[in-house]
């Protein structure tokens, strides 16, 4: 058996045995969030949130007919005892993915990106240090169907991670495949460094430049940053690591920057059409997903759009932990404030 097999073998056992695990030996914690009876209200869900152990919680919904709605429950700054504000920014990790593929989604329709071409095409230089770099298409990387190794999973990463792109890429050069191009999925980090990258390239400014011009400032988005270094730091959410004292905020793990309400701005747009001009939604539509979650050490985001309520809701929580202990309690109470969204009168 080759080591290919061997863990592709694991990659399916391991999150059987977790199952298994979690059946025969359920975390009561988990299971407690998820029976409890349902509040009347969105801001008793959100400040029952706080006793499951998170440090602060902030959630927006925006749901048609109604006026935008803002909850926060905790602490802004656990040390300096500021209590957790909506209007809060936050580090929205991967939820930036939508708007890189709304990028590329307009790069493409005016004629200065093709998905098909392939990743020799764009990065010649990668040749031989990118397995499959001839047959990995710009539509797979997008798709996270490229079978390029993720840089996020490469040893150390967060305890030491790259100080800038390059060093981030040099992580997974000369790694093997983890599959052939478009033959499988696995969400990949180093799909979207090489996007970030391509759409400099072609657009001849930053990507955050590039992103600002043709999205933020279409819909009026004034409180969407490129980088912790673009913001007031105190306007900035803390962020927490259970069994870590420090406030980690501070560490740059190259995350946009946003407020829940301006996040929540872009995803009607993204999700009603409005974002985009003539063409645009078709490719769009044919290459990315129209909802998103973040997760990267203190900060995890959820961003969904609910058509059965035409709603959109956006939920960040400021603690994380090794085990997603955290990132599944994050989901369940997700969950019930838009069962309790669904039960209101008018919904």
């Amino acid at each position: 058996m080759t080591k290919k097999q061997i863990v592709r073998i694991l990659r399916i056992v391991m999150p059987l045995v977790a199952l298994v695990s979690i059946i025969i030996f359920p975390p009561w914690g988990l299971v407690k969030a998820w029976i409890a009876p349902l509040p009347d209200t969105v801001q008793e869900q959100v400040s029952d949130a706080i006793g499951h152990g998170f440090d602060g919680i902030i959630v927006y919904v925006d749901q048609s007919g109604k006026s935008k709605a803002f909850y926060a429950a905790g602490w802004h700054d656990r040390k300096n005892k500021i209590p957790a504000d909506p209007h809060s920014l936050f580090k929205i990790a991967s939820i930036s993915k939508l708007y890189d593929a709304v990028a590329i989604a307009k790069l493409v329709n005016e004629g200065l990106l093709s998905l098909d071409k392939t990743l020799a095409d764009y990065y010649p230089e990668l040749v031989g240090r990118i397995e499959n770099a001839e047959k990995i298409t710009l539509k797979m990387m997008v798709q996270h169907r490229s079978g390029i190794p993720n840089l996020t999973d490469t040893p150390n990463y967060w305890i030491n991670p790259p100080k800038n792109s390059e060093e981030a890429l040099e992580r997974v050069l000369d790694l093997p495949a983890n599959f052939e191009p478009g033959e499988d999925y696995e969400y990949s980090n180093t799909n979207y460094l090489l996007i970030s990258e391509l759409i400099e390239k072609v657009a001849g400014c930053s990507k955050f430049q590039y992103i600002k011009e043709a999205i933020l400032t279409p819909l009026g988005l004034k409180n969407t940053f490129g980088s912790i270094d673009d913001v007031d730091m105190g306007k900035l959410m803390s962020g927490y690591y259970v069994g870590v004292e420090e406030d980690i905020k501070t560490t740059d793990h190259g995350s946009m920057v946003a407020t829940a309400e301006d996040v929540g701005i872009f995803l009607r747009a993204l999700n009603d059409g409005s974002l985009f001009a003539d063409g645009e939604q078709e490719i769009y539509s044919s290459i990315y997903v129209y909802e998103h979650t973040g997760l990267i050490p203190g900060y995890q985001s959820i961003a969904k759009y609910h058509n059965d309520i035409d709603a959109v809701v956006v939920q960040f929580v400021n603690t994380t932990n090794f085990d997603g202990h955290t990132w599944t309690l994050s989901e369940i109470v997700y969950s019930r404030i838009v069962k309790i969204l669904r039960r209101e009168p008018g919904s």
